[in-house]
């Protein structure tokens, strides 16, 4: 038990310390995840004001200081609260003999550096990708991402409104992810994290950005707003699910861009019954229906 209780300190020590000193400008640029989030946020709105895909949407969008509080709260605030509890799971796994290369099934050490980036990106992508279908096919979990569907304006800050819940969900799953690789994260994996948050920033953005013929590969703004429409093709729970990449839509069957005028309606059905503020959505998905 006191082997718990000192990871579960140690966890929430470790990365409170570290989201300080990041704040202070002790910890490199590569890795200082705080002043990379409002750089990529201050870049992508400044996109946004000078060239609005919906041009009368407000430059202070609906909620959008409600979203810009979910950005610090879901990457800083909870991930130090609920540092500990990883940190205690670690230690467990440990004890029962569950390593970082216990599900080893990829090895890219005779990779370049960018062949294993690139590996990396896209495992960690089709995780996410599946993870995020799963919030939409199953009604419990779908109770918690309500919160994400909620937003009624697009646009950067929406990108990280999204329950706490789904932190425990994704960060296990992306964690059994790396395990995949035999626990192996590329040196330049700050890489891969700084652009899966401007891309999931561009998504959400008041910008129109298809990218061409790499609208097959990456997500993007036009392609993401359909994920968001209030209506849905009959017999979908959803469609356009990627997170970075676009790709396993494609493949998959779940794409769906009908035009590109940027003006449906967002949200979902039944969506009057989610709290406006965020202590409401904070206990959101726990009630009885």
């Amino acid at each position: 038990m006191e082997n718990y209780l000192e990871a579960l300190w140690q966890g929430f020590a470790g990365t409170l310390s570290w989201t300080w000193k990041s704040i202070i400008f002790q910890v490199p640029w590569s890795s200082n995840y705080f002043w990379g989030l409002i750089l990529i946020s201050l870049l992508v709105w400044g996109l946004e004001i000078l060239f609005p895909w919906r041009k009368n949407q407000s430059i202070f969008r609906k909620d959008f200081w409600l979203d810009a509080f979910y950005m610090f709260f879901n990457f800083f605030i909870f991930a130090i609260v609920i540092s500990g509890f990883y940190k205690m799971l670690e230690v467990l796994f440990g004890q029962i003999g569950i390593t970082a290369k216990s599900f080893a099934l990829i090895d890219t050490s005779s990779l370049p550096s960018w062949g294993q980036l690139v590996v990396f990106f896209v495992l960690l992508d089709f995780v996410q990708w599946f993870t995020h279908i799963c919030l939409h096919k199953f009604p419990v979990l779908w109770q918690f991402h309500k919160i994400h569907h909620s937003v009624k304006e697009l646009g950067f800050a929406a990108h990280l409104r999204y329950h706490w819940m789904e932190n425990l969900l994704y960060k296990p799953l992306k964690t059994f992810g790396v395990m995949l690789l035999g626990g192996f994260e590329p040196e330049q994996a700050f890489i891969v994290h700084f652009a899966a948050i401007a891309i999931g920033h561009l998504n959400h953005a008041n910008i129109k950005l298809t990218y061409g013929p790499l609208k097959y590969v990456l997500n993007n703004p036009v392609m993401h707003l359909y994920h968001h429409s209030y209506t849905l093709p009959e017999g979908k729970y959803g469609v356009n699910f990627g997170i970075s990449m676009s790709l396993w839509d494609y493949i998959f069957g779940t794409h769906h861009i009908p035009e590109d005028s940027g003006t449906i309606p967002l949200g979902f059905p039944g969506e009057e019954k989610v709290p406006k503020n965020f202590w409401g959505q904070l206990i959101y998905g726990f009630r009885k229906k």
